[in-house]
């Protein structure tokens, strides 16, 4: 028996809409029907790659060869789309971040559980190589307890100039934050958080931020840094993770670092060194008898797992690995760091 083909359209055809479409021409299982953007430039360039464009949003919506679509368009405008679709009888998927309120992602979300229509959101760097590394690292317990992760993402060269850069919907929270509070969401596997102390930067740009950092404790005792800063010229860490044996550093996107493990606590005398004009014998490095130090193995991870889950769900196979409630639980997190960082105080709410 031939493979279903399922029809696709896309709402949006910028960078990431282009990426979708890219993507998905590849696969044998899904049929490209066309897109629609509100730019007809953008509608010229996505024909003369060989997609249609539709007129209209209401002539995309219309089609009874699309199955499910993707939102790429400006984060401010998902919901209205997603909402208008899934009345149209279309699965949605929406780029990140949801919405920008957890009070429109509940509207959303009662739309989807009426229409009975597939609601979910493209959080694709769940498959992040360095973000997989870690995470298995963490799970495996390699370093023991775990008490403390960084996680960074740093540039230089300031807020994009489109709509990034403007109110609603822009600034590094909702663009690079989403991920990254995402990922520290999965990896604590259903820990509560306990407090939230954030403050923004606008070094480059009034309207929105330009960076963020997040301290995040959980009740099981781990602690996280989260940090976006578009004004670094020198870059720290992508990951630093702090265990009771040992410590793990990640350099890059693929999961390329060092891992330094304790190989014997009890031999604890150390020659005091000088630092700076004084003696310390507590801040005096360990001796190579005493440590093991190696590389990282990078985790690879195939992206095109979250197309095969979609694809599942619509056939009733599978459910959805990014829910509601986990974009629920992400939502209200943001919500929380902006809060903090307005009125600069730490947020005492366990969720």
């Amino acid at each position: 028996m031939a493979k279903k083909k399922f029809g696709w359209g896309l709402i949006g055809y910028g960078g990431m809409g282009n990426y979708h479409f890219e993507k998905l021409s590849l696969r044998d299982d899904v049929e490209i029907i066309g897109t629609y953007d509100i730019n007809p430039e953008r509608c010229k360039i996505a024909e003369s790659k060989g997609l249609h464009a539709f007129a209209s949003a209401e002539e995309l919506l219309n089609d009874d060869r699309i199955d499910f679509i993707t939102i790429a368009t400006p984060n401010e405008f998902h919901k209205d789309y997603a909402i208008r679709a899934m009345e149209a009888g279309k699965a949605v998927i929406s780029e990140k971040p949801v919405t920008m309120s957890s009070e429109e992602l509940d509207e959303i979300i009662k739309c989807s559980e009426k229409t009975g229509k597939l609601f979910t959101v493209h959080q694709n760097r769940r498959w992040d190589p360095c973000y997989r590394t870690v995470k298995k690292i963490h799970d495996e317990n390699k370093l023991g307890r775990i008490f403390r992760i960084e996680h960074r993402v740093h540039g230089s060269r300031g807020v994009p100039g489109d709509w990034r850069n403007r109110q609603p919907g822009g600034g590094m929270v909702y663009d690079w934050g989403v991920h990254l509070l995402d990922q520290m969401l999965m990896m604590m596997n259903g820990a509560k958080v306990i407090s939230i102390y954030a403050t923004l930067t606008h070094i480059t740009n009034d309207e929105v931020d330009d960076g963020f950092t997040a301290l995040i404790k959980f009740d099981n005792d781990t602690e996280w840094i989260i940090e976006v800063s578009t004004n670094n010229f020198i870059s720290l860490p992508y990951w630093y993770v702090l265990g009771e044996n040992g410590s793990a550093q990640i350099d890059d996107w693929k999961g390329n670092g060092t891992i330094s493990m304790v190989t014997d606590w009890e031999n604890k005398d150390a020659v005091p060194v000088q630092a700076g004009v004084g003696l310390t014998k507590t801040m005096a490095p360990r001796t190579d008898d005493t440590i093991d130090e190696y590389p990282t193995e990078p985790v690879e991870s195939n992206w095109a797992e979250y197309y095969d889950n979609i694809l599942e769900v619509l056939e009733g196979k599978a459910e959805p690995i990014v829910t509601h409630a986990q974009q629920r639980r992400l939502i209200k997190l943001i919500e929380n760091i902006f809060t903090s960082a307005e009125e600069n105080k730490v947020i005492d709410e366990i969720f």
